[in-house]
């Protein structure tokens, strides 16, 4: 589910939410960010967060998601790259 498009260091990024389905787990919606640069080279892959959205529903996970602001995202984005 794409979320936004944001700059950082020079380069567009689309976000979006993943959902992880987790068996030990099934009253739980889990989720992480994954990001691709707009420009990507051929050798990129997509770089993606741990989980780190854990909520009752998909509807308040994306909510979560959404909630974030960019300097979260940026944040976020510096941390698994």
């Amino acid at each position: 589910m794409h979320l936004t498009t944001f700059t950082h260091e020079g380069r567009f990024w689309e976000v979006y939410l993943e959902f992880v389905e987790d068996p030990s787990a099934p009253g739980s919606c889990r989720a992480r960010l994954c990001y691709v640069p707009t420009d990507r080279a051929d050798h990129e892959e997509p770089v993606r967060t741990a989980v780190i959205i854990i909520e009752p529903s998909r509807e308040e996970a994306r909510a979560a998601a959404l909630a974030l602001e960019r300097y979260h995202l940026a944040a976020l984005l510096r941390s698994v790259s």
